[in-house]
């Protein structure tokens, strides 16, 4: 059997319930095994997880002597999803938006690639981004 490497994002939230249902709204799913009243795992595919803890969750993680940032005053990461196509980065972005997102940036178009940004209800921002496999060399 081999080991397939994951990537878990931990994420300030401020309303639990918000966060839960904007990121269900987008398609994704909850693993209720690794979610509480104070944390929700969301999973956005087989190797990447959106942990949304509540300030004081998140807090308990963090070292000693930092406080954990607030997404709405500050940019403290960038978070981007690969698409399939424009299509579905379309989909994606659009379907935030009427989830109760908040448009981050224009859509860039540089032909060979193609995004999508959004922020969550919390402030984090969120890109989908599309590159065609014909253009990217490995």
């Amino acid at each position: 059997m081999s080991y397939q490497q994951m990537f878990f994002v931990n994420l300030v939230v401020d309303d639990l319930a918000v966060s839960k249902k904007f990121f269900t709204d987008l398609g994704f799913r909850l693993n209720e095994q690794f979610s509480d009243e104070r944390t929700a795992s969301v999973v956005i595919s087989d190797a990447i997880v959106a942990m949304l803890h509540t300030r004081d969750r998140f807090a308990q993680f963090t070292p000693a002597g930092k406080k954990p940032a607030d997404a709405k005053e500050t940019t403290e990461v960038l978070l981007t999803l690969s698409a399939r196509s424009r299509e579905e980065a379309d989909m994606l972005a659009d379907r935030a938006l009427a989830s109760g997102g908040s448009p981050a940036r224009e859509a860039e178009d540089h032909g060979f690639m193609y995004g999508r940004s959004f922020t969550d209800p919390d402030g984090h921002v969120w890109e989908v981004v599309w590159m065609d496999p014909a253009q990217v060399q490995g």
